[in-house]
This record gives C-alpha cells, sequence and structure tokens, in this order.
C-alpha cells in the first residue's frame, strides 16, 4: 500500500494512506474507543462496509488511515469536498470522524495531521475547512481552537 504523504513526527514516522475495506475493524475500534463512541458504534461490521464502499468509490471523499512504521493503526477521519453556492461559490472541505487512539494523544499528530488536511483541501482549491464535534468533547474543542478553528455557527441533527 503506497502512503499519500509520511508525518515526521518525534515519536517516529505515521504513514498516512487511503483507508482500505480490511482496516475497518480497526477504524470501527477507534471510533468506539470513547465514552460517545462506545454508544453509537456496533460491532455488526456490515453497515460499515456499505458506507466504506459508497465513500471509496467517491473521489469527492477521503477515508484516511494513519499507521506508524510497526502497521498500529494511530488516527483516521475522514475528508469531503463540497461545492457550495454560498461564500461565493467556494469549495468546502469537510472534516468528520476525527479519531487519534489514546496511546498517541499529545504526541503532535493530532496538529500534524491537520495540518496535512488543510494543505490537501488547498491543493484541491478549498477555500475553507470546516468540522462539527460533539458538545461534550471539550478536549477537542480546545484542540481544534488552538488550530485557529473559530466556534461560529450553532450546529442542530434530528435522527432520521
Amino acid at each position: 500500500m503506497t502512503a499519500l504523504d509520511i508525518l515526521d513526527l518525534p515519536t517516529g514516522p505515521v504513514a498516512l494512506h487511503r483507508a482500505r475495506e480490511a482496516d475497518l475493524p480497526e477504524l470501527v475500534a477507534l471510533l468506539a474507543d470513547d465514552v460517545l463512541g462506545r454508544e453509537r458504534e456496533a460491532p455488526e461490521l456490515g453497515p460499515y462496509r456499505r458506507a466504506f464502499a459508497a465513500i471509496d468509490q467517491d473521489p469527492a471523499h477521503l477515508l484516511l488511515a494513519a499507521r506508524d512504521e510497526a502497521g498500529a493503526l494511530l488516527a483516521t477521519l475522514q475528508l469531503t469536498l463540497l461545492p457550495s453556492l454560498s461564500r461565493g461559490g467556494s469549495l468546502r472541505l469537510q472534516i468528520e470522524s476525527v479519531r487519534v487512539a489514546a496511546d498517541a494523544r499529545g504526541s503532535g499528530l493530532g496538529s500534524a495531521l491537520m495540518q496535512w488536511v488543510h494543505g490537501w483541501g488547498r491543493e484541491r482549491g478549498a477555500a475553507l475547512a470546516q468540522l462539527t464535534t460533539d458538545a461534550a468533547r471539550t478536549d477537542a474543542h480546545r484542540f481544534y481552537t488552538r488550530l485557529g478553528y473559530a466556534p461560529s455557527h450553532l450546529g442542530f441533527k434530528l435522527p432520521l
């Protein structure tokens, strides 16, 4: 598997790859490895396989897997390029499902990963990066604020 890029961190190199279907058990486990994820994620991989297929076949999406030299999954996130009529018809970079493994937090991986993400979006013409984070994720709020994100909107969700 060819790396999209390598992040050189003090703790060692981290390879960024387009996620593969074979990564799904580890990706789902990483998504489930927190208080909110334990309630939201499920052990049955069928729905995740269907979602992965839709994400993987659409060039506007990138599901990323970040691995250390030993092959351990350290982080994941999903990127989506969204065309928009607002903001002068600009392209937006939507960042979703950001997770860094608990033992990799504080290593600089999250910041390096987000810098890479911003570059990826700029290279594709995105004028704005946007993301949502659960209101209960106060550590994530501090992290995104430190990166320059501003809590500019109030989000609403409705289960369908």
